[in-house]
């Protein structure tokens, strides 16, 4: 069954005006039959009062997006959305299974206190108070910590801006959609983060397509990113809620290995960047060697060439400055 959206016209304000003046009437023949001691006019009264009070649960107000899923005797009769004051059956009842669920997302924050993820749990429908927001929302769980292809264990976090799309499937097709969405993404994200390394390694494949790529938790944070999203709105499509987008917030090492990976980043960076300036003086030292050659500058033999090329390279690839020392008497 899909969501039915009831094109209700907004006659709360006029069903008010008539609840309040049936109150009015009845108070007052409730007067005039106690003053002139009619007793029928006193029961017309109090059956006046109690139709009013009957009639009072009807007036449902919603604010821009909001909606209210509608029940009567148990049966789905539709959504009430679009603001404004309305009436509707006052023996229909408003179901929110998650009315009471607060999430550490923007939309549940509580003013007075700090409230966690999953703090507030319930399986009973709830009657009173149930109206849905339909706005955009941010859930934001706590660190996971998981580990990735390589088995290091690293800490990740994640942010999902979500919102109801249907809120038929969001009501009745799951026990509590908040909780359902807050589950559903913790296990999206350790599905995807196992298929990646903290850091770009080699033969690896993050694809699937067997073919080894450079993909990589911290260098390909949006292709992950992505990945998440698309694997949570899978799982999530048949609780009603839309997936806008999924972003990852926090990104480290655990603790326990947290010093280890940074000496080995470091060494890795160290030996890099060696590489470079060891190719950069091989590239001027051959260089220098040609245009010698090329101008007839200076003729060497190999024994001198070889010495040449050593002081250059001892110069170009040294932590510190070079300290010349100049020859004044024969090369030979």
């Amino acid at each position: 069954m899909n969501e039915i959206i009831l094109n209700k016209k907004r006659n709360g304000m006029q069903m008010l005006i008539l609840i309040l003046s049936m109150f009015a009437l009845s108070i007052f023949m409730f007067v005039i039959g106690g003053i002139l001691d009619l007793v029928p006019i006193i029961i017309f009264a109090i059956v006046i009062m109690i139709v009013a009070i009957f009639l009072l649960p009807g007036l449902k107000v919603l604010k821009p997006q909001e909606a209210l899923v509608l029940t009567l005797f148990g049966d789905y009769i539709g959504t009430l959305k679009g603001e404004g004051f309305y009436f509707v059956n006052p023996f229909c009842t408003s179901i929110n299974p998650a009315a009471k669920t607060k999430l550490s997302q923007s939309g549940d924050v509580n003013k007075n206190t700090l409230v966690q993820a999953n703090l507030v749990q319930t399986n009973d429908i709830q009657v009173g108070n149930n109206k849905i927001s339909l706005k955009i929302m941010t859930l934001n769980n706590q660190v996971q910590k998981i580990n990735d292809c390589l088995g290091n264990p690293v800490e990740i976090g994640i942010a999902v801006i979500w919102k109801v799309s249907d809120t038929y499937k969001a009501v009745f097709n799951v026990d509590n959609y908040k909780e359902y969405l807050s589950l559903q993404c913790d296990s999206a994200l350790r599905n995807v983060v196992r298929i990646y390394p903290y850091d770009v390694s080699s033969n690896i494949d993050t694809t699937g397509d067997g073919i080894a790529d450079d993909g990589s938790l911290r260098g390909s944070s949006e292709i992950v990113a992505q990945r998440i999203k698309e694997e949570i709105q899978e799982k999530v499509q048949e609780a009603g809620l839309e997936i806008v987008d999924a972003r990852i917030t926090y990104l480290a090492y655990a603790p326990e290995i947290a010093s280890v990976m940074l000496q080995r980043q470091q060494a890795a960076a160290i030996i890099d960047a060696r590489k470079m300036i060891v190719d950069g003086a091989v590239g001027m030292v051959e260089m220098a060697l040609d245009r010698l050659k090329e101008n007839n500058v200076v003729d060497l033999d190999d024994e001198r060439k070889a010495q040449m090329v050593s002081n250059l390279l001892v110069v170009l690839c040294g932590n510190k400055d070079a300290q010349p020392i100049v020859n004044s008497g024969s090369l030979y």
